[in-house]
């Protein structure tokens, strides 16, 4: 892979995991997180702990950050940019609004450096495995100059277009997740109020035409009713909502929103996304006004 020294920002579930296979395929990563006890880990694996933000920078060619939401980010940014690096790439890795990834980009450049966003598709063991999709926005000969980096830490990397492109990919998927979650949980315990076992239910879904890797991935979750985090349902919740404020009004998507928002109130938040499985078999009864599923907009469009 690529020798550049490569600094990372942001030590969580995931960001872990894929700083561990850098450094396993040979990177050399600079590492910093505000809570340093979360470092400890990668850098008995080899990564290098750096004081600052500003150290980090100045020890990296490519910097990488993946933070929780896009407060975080631009907080982030704020350190890593304040002593004017000039020269450098900077990726970052988390879900945040396409504006914000436009934000950061502008940032970039008033300092003479070269921005991407590059949200991933994946969770915690494709991360582990370098099999992740990273979803690129920004400019290309930046994207090719990072793209060794990539290959190491996904089985795919696609360039989409300028600054924001990754960001709005991400928000379309992660759409696409909530939906895979949802009707996965409405389907087994419909078939369960029916007389089917949960079992029997799950194998004809992943053993057919239906099955996809989240069928797959999330079976045991419901089967051994553990829902551990691996993507917390908070985090689902915040993308939902930046894509609510992207203007997704597709008819499913204000049901999906208002399940997940209301998991989330229900103490869910910190458990595996499909902990919607448990919301769904507390509230499958509870049928809400259309009014309530579309209070901004004209009902009758949806009624006839």
């Amino acid at each position: 892979m690529n020798t550049l020294p490569i600094g990372w920002v942001g030590l969580g579930n995931m960001g872990n995991a894929i700083v561990q296979n850098l450094l396993r395929n040979g990177g050399i990563v600079n590492v910093y997180n505000r809570t340093k006890e979360k470092e400890t880990e990668v850098v008995q694996s080899g990564a290098r702990s750096q004081e600052s933000l500003q150290q980090l920078v100045h020890n990296s060619s490519i910097i990488f950050t993946m933070v929780s939401d896009d407060d975080a980010v631009k907080e982030v940014y704020t350190g890593l940019l304040s002593h004017s690096p000039s020269g450098k790439i900077f990726v970052d890795m988390s879900t945040v609004s396409p504006s914000t990834s436009r934000y950061l980009a502008d940032t970039c450049k008033n300092s003479n450096n070269q921005f991407i966003d590059a949200p991933v598709s994946g969770s915690i063991k494709p991360a582990q495995e370098g099999t992740l999709i990273i979803m690129a926005g920004g400019p290309a000969d930046a994207y090719e100059k990072v793209k060794p980096v990539f290959d190491v830490i996904g089985k795919r990397s696609i360039h989409l277009g300028d600054n924001g492109a990754g960001s709005s990919a991400k928000l379309a998927a992660n759409y696409l997740l909530g939906l895979n979650l949802q009707g996965l949980a409405e389907t087994v315990l419909f078939a369960e109020d029916n007389g089917i076992r949960t079992e029997d239910m799950l194998t004809i879904i992943n053993e057919g035409a239906l099955a996809n890797g989240i069928t797959k991935g999330k079976s045991s979750a419901i089967l051994n009713n553990d829902f551990t985090a691996a993507f917390a349902l908070k985090h689902l919740v915040k993308d939902l909502r930046l894509a609510d404020e992207q203007g997704l009004r597709t008819p499913l998507f204000r049901p999906l929103i208002n399940s997940f928002e209301e998991a989330l109130q229900n103490g869910l938040g910190e458990e595996d996304v499909m902990a919607i499985f448990k919301y769904v078999r507390q509230h499958k009864s509870i049928q809400p006004s259309i009014s309530n599923i579309y209070p901004d907009d004209n009902v009758s469009d949806y009624a006839n």
